[in-house]
């Protein structure tokens, strides 16, 4: 059941209806519902990981409480040690014990020893990485004691598998949304209006955008030893704005659906492809991850290596990129990519502008020629590292550079690619992701690109634009696909 599905708007209309009119009695009985309402949503996908998700939501409840209870440094350490290796044992299994095993045989069969270890048939639970972030973050959180453990399961259960944002994110930190469950809520009229923006935005980039994207990208990459460069380098273009719409759709749906039941979650994504350098471009993209990288992982590494100044400081910035391509996934192309965006940073660290903010000209004004320069140059370096990100394996991303720098300036490259700018109305699709540029530009103070897009329009204007946004969705919507995410 996913969010474009019309199962799943089906069931959030009964469920708004039965949240706000029905079970608005009490905050505790509508924490309730918006559990079992959780475990519908997430056992529509496969039941028997919905066993998973509550047993590892009833080993870090009990965990939270017996850890805030300990004085003792040691007994404190042991619990907070077993937290982080319960939920990292799990992650690891599902989504890293098949490759690991594939690797370590194939590196010792390189040397002539074979090993009888054989990998598992297994399948990733949706919504894995998400939740056990989440988990790892209340330990930690608890452990530095910065909160304390809420005594109340539901609240805890609700914190870890919260139907909007479970499959996908973003991932919140408990400071900020436990609270919300142990408060009334109200519905806000104008707040709910600007929550079906918001949806309505998500919906747009996700069906019209991301899924239309997908059938020239797959189409590129599928078959790339047939196309020219420059149609290999536009493959590249379409799939940076393929995963930014898909995922940043999905984000604007889940943050949507969630402020229609009166919660604030995570901003992921606030308008990457205008960052100016790559530390600028990570501020920006799944705001929830780097965030949580940052704070559990880079913050205490460049702590520990401060005594290395610069080289210390690369040496974090690496491992923490790293660690962000690997979560993607278990495959030596999302290293790399990682590894490669850690790399990145170093020009910014040794020139000393890591910190330095970017910022962009207010309201409606236009780049000036150096920031224009500046983000062309920024997203044409991030839209290069993604096809390590959408190959299927790291030799197979090589071959696509191969064969696209070495056709890029080839005699009839561009004619070809011309051509297929003429297929099944691609031409159509550009003019539409620039005009959905130009919106995101002219909306990009906003939490999302429409939030006060038209808003002192005269009323039927206003509703001209979202009842063309309507029809987008209706008459071009793409072949549906599945949300990239979903497999992370």
């Amino acid at each position: 059941m996913v969010f474009t599905s019309f199962e799943f708007l089906g069931f959030f209309i009964v469920f708004f209806f039965l949240y706000w009119f029905v079970f608005n009695v009490n905050v505790k009985i509508q924490n309730l519902f918006i559990l079992v309402s959780s475990c519908v949503f997430y056992a529509f996908w496969d039941w028997r990981f919905l066993l998973l998700l509550v047993g590892s939501s009833i080993i870090n409840f009990f965990l939270g409480i017996f850890l805030y209870k300990s004085s003792n440094d040691f007994h404190r350490r042991l619990l907070t040690y077993f937290g982080l290796l319960q939920g990292l044992g799990l992650l690891f299994f599902f989504k890293y014990y098949n490759f690991f095993v594939e690797s370590f045989k194939e590196l010792f069969a390189s040397f002539g020893i074979q090993f009888n270890v054989h990998t598992i048939n297994i399948i990733l639970p949706l919504g894995i990485s998400y939740y056990t972030f989440r988990t790892i973050s209340y330990i930690l959180e608890i452990d530095k004691n910065k909160i304390t453990p809420t005594r109340d399961w539901v609240i805890f259960f609700n914190y870890v598998a919260f139907f909007p944002t479970l499959l996908s994110g973003p991932i919140d930190k408990p400071a900020t949304f436990i609270p919300q469950l142990e408060k009334k809520r109200s519905f806000e009229y104008n707040e709910g209006v600007n929550a079906l923006r918001q949806i309505l935005w998500g919906f747009f980039k996700k069906i019209v955008i991301a899924d239309n994207c997908a059938r020239f990208t797959n189409e590129i990459f599928d078959n790339f030893h047939n196309y020219h460069g420059s149609t290999l380098l536009l493959g590249l273009y379409l799939f940076a704005i393929q995963l930014y719409c898909d995922f940043s759709g999905y984000s604007d749906m889940a943050i949507g659906f969630s402020r229609l039941m009166g919660f604030n979650v995570t901003k992921n994504f606030n308008f990457p492809f205008f960052a100016q350098n790559i530390a600028d471009f990570w501020r920006r993209w799944h705001i929830s991850l780097t965030s949580w990288l940052t704070e559990y992982v880079f913050t205490p590494l460049s702590i520990a290596l401060r005594d290395y100044n610069k080289v210390g400081l690369i040496i974090a910035i690496v491992i923490n990129l790293t660690l962000c391509g690997i979560w993607h996934g278990a495959r030596w192309s999302y290293i790399f990519f990682g590894f490669v965006h850690g790399c990145l940073f170093i020009p910014l660290i040794l020139n000393g502008t890591l910190n330095k903010k970017k910022l962009l000209p207010k309201g409606n004004a236009l780049p000036t020629v150096k920031q224009l320069l500046d983000m062309f140059l920024t997203f044409t370096l991030i839209v290069l590292s993604f096809a390590v990100f959408k190959s299927n394996n790291f030799h197979e991303a090589v071959t696509y550079y191969a064969e696209m720098f070495s056709g890029l300036f080839s005699k009839n490259a561009y004619v070809e690619t011309f051509k297929f700018l003429l297929w099944e109305n691609l031409i159509f699709l550009v003019v539409t992701i620039l005009i959905f540029i130009l919106i995101e530009w002219y909306g990009k103070e906003g939490n999302f690109a429409i939030e006060k897009f038209g808003i002192k329009w005269i009323k039927q204007a206003r509703w001209a634009f979202y009842l063309t946004l309507l029809l987008f969705i209706y008459y071009f919507a793409g072949e549906k696909q599945q949300f990239i995410y979903f497999k992370f």
